[in-house]
């Protein structure tokens, strides 16, 4: 297991990766330099910086708090634990569609009612944030993705193929990632892939594909389909292997590849 680097250091080697200033990311985010200065010579972000350089360098607010080593608050989390039972076939229904159908599908999720939150997010083996295997297990938590549906989600949009429990392994620190985990995850958390290694320290020995279409609309997906609850979820699921029709009846696997 590795120290966490601190945010500053992981904020300088995303700074550096994009050749962004620290004056051009002051004025994005609307701070001083001296406010990000501080953050790169080691003091904790606030809450309210946190949120303020997300859209700057165009990481959701939640990766960013994870990164950060902070717990996400709760206007930020999931609305519903319990959809995690649905989000993944959701993905692995829609990426066996045609491009058209998946953007109805994307749409239709965008307009969805939004419902109450009736409870806190509170994911089951919420992943430590002491190493990199951690922060990315718990960026595909609050995506709402237990261990098992991140098996069989990444199985069907990227190469990875593991055991759930390997999840738990690699979110412990007992595995390492490596530049085909870095690769794949990024995909499926919608991160370019040499900004997701620079974060987490893997070295990539060459610059990765593009994700497949398929890939970028799944991410997509699934982060879309955070705001609903369990209920809505089902329903997406339900209709998104409807539309596959007499197709309904299995995966392929790495299906962008296939």
């Amino acid at each position: 297991m590795t120290e966490h680097p601190g945010f500053g250091v992981m904020l300088a080697r995303l700074l550096d990766h994009r050749e962004f200033s620290v004056e051009e990311l002051a004025d994005c985010a609307g701070l001083t330099v001296d406010e990000i200065r501080a953050v790169l010579a080691g003091e904790a972000p606030s809450e309210g910086l946190l949120r303020r350089i997300s859209p700057a360098v165009g990481f959701h607010t939640v990766d960013l708090f994870i990164l950060a080593g902070l717990a996400v608050p709760d206007d930020m989390a999931p609305l519903d634990a319990a959809a995690e039972q649905w989000a993944p076939y959701i993905v692995m229904d829609a990426v066996h569609l045609p491009v058209a159908a998946r953007r109805e599908l994307l749409l239709l999720i965008r307009s969805l009612p939004q419902e109450e939150r009736l409870s806190v997010f509170a994911p089951r083996r919420l992943a430590p944030l002491a190493d990199p295997g951690g922060w990315v297990i718990r960026m595909l938590q609050y995506r709402n993705l237990s261990w098992t549906g991140m098996g069989k989600t990444l199985a069907v949009v990227t190469p990875t193929y593991l055991s759930a429990s390997t999840y738990g392994v690699i979110s412990s620190g007992r595995q390492e990632l490596t530049p085909r985990l870095v690769t794949d995850f990024a995909a499926l958390l919608g991160i370019d892939a040499q900004e997701l290694a620079a974060l987490t320290g893997v070295y990539l020995s060459e610059v990765p594909p593009s994700p497949a279409p398929e890939a970028v609309d799944a991410a997509a997906l699934l982060w879309e389909a955070r705001r609903l609850s369990a209920a809505q979820a089902r329903r997406v699921s339900e209709l998104a292997g409807s539309m596959r029709g007499d197709s309904a009846n299995g995966y392929f696997i790495n299906l962008p590849g296939a």
